[in-house]
Order: C-alpha cells, then structure tokens, then sequence
C-alpha cells in the first residue's frame, strides 16, 4: 500500500494565485523523486468547530483560507529517499534565484506522514 505526506496551512486569500504557482514549481520536484501524485486543495467548505477545526490548527486569519495538500508515494521508503533527497536539492531553497517565494507563513504549517490502513475504491 502507498504512504501519504499530508498538508495543513493558512494562505493569505489574496496570495491564492502565487500559492498555485509556487505548488506547481514545488510539486514537480516531489514527482521527480518519486511520488505518484500530488493533490494542492483550497478551502471552500471549511467550516468552524465547536472544539477545534483546521482555521485554528493553522491560527488562519479572516484573511487567509486554509489549504489542504498530499502527496502520494508508493511506499514510505521511496518517500524517505525522495523527502531526503528535496532537502537537499538546491531547487527548494526559496532565496535561490528563479524560485518561488513561501506565499503563507511555513511556521503555521502542520504536516506528517501517514501509513494508509484502509482504501475503499468504487
């Protein structure tokens, strides 16, 4: 069965288009190491909770929307040689020139890696 990476994070609404650009240059480097997709999600229906609720596992603003976001991997050891090999490809750097700025605060980002134990296809 595949491992998952998963992906909270608060985005500035109006940085919307420059999260979408920095995915897609990102994005690419995660299939080039070996993932077998990637999903990039913008909330719509992120409702609030009475307990906790992904605006305040991520401190969103009224100003930001939550993005949601996971990369499918074929095993979790492909997952460790490709997250290992990211770390230290030059292409990650955000200061390096010709790459994307971060559109969101990274420090408010949640994330981890998850061993799926059911899948129901239709």
């Amino acid at each position: 069965m595949s491992y998952i990476d998963g992906f909270v994070i608060a985005v500035p609404t109006a940085n919307k288009q420059k999260f979408i650009e920095h995915a897609q240059h990102f994005d690419a480097l995660f299939i080039e190491l070996g993932a077998l997709r990637v999903i990039e999600g913008w909330g719509d229906d992120v409702p609030d909770g009475k307990v906790t609720d992904f605006r305040r596992a991520v401190q969103a603003t009224a100003e930001e929307t939550v993005a949601f976001s996971w990369v499918e991997w074929p095993d979790k050891a492909t997952r460790d040689g490709g997250v290992k090999k990211m770390m230290e490809d030059p292409r990650m750097d955000p200061s390096t020139p010709g790459n994307p700025p971060i559109p969101f605060d990274g420090k408010r980002m949640i994330f981890g890696g998850f061993e799926p134990v059911v899948e129901v296809k239709a």
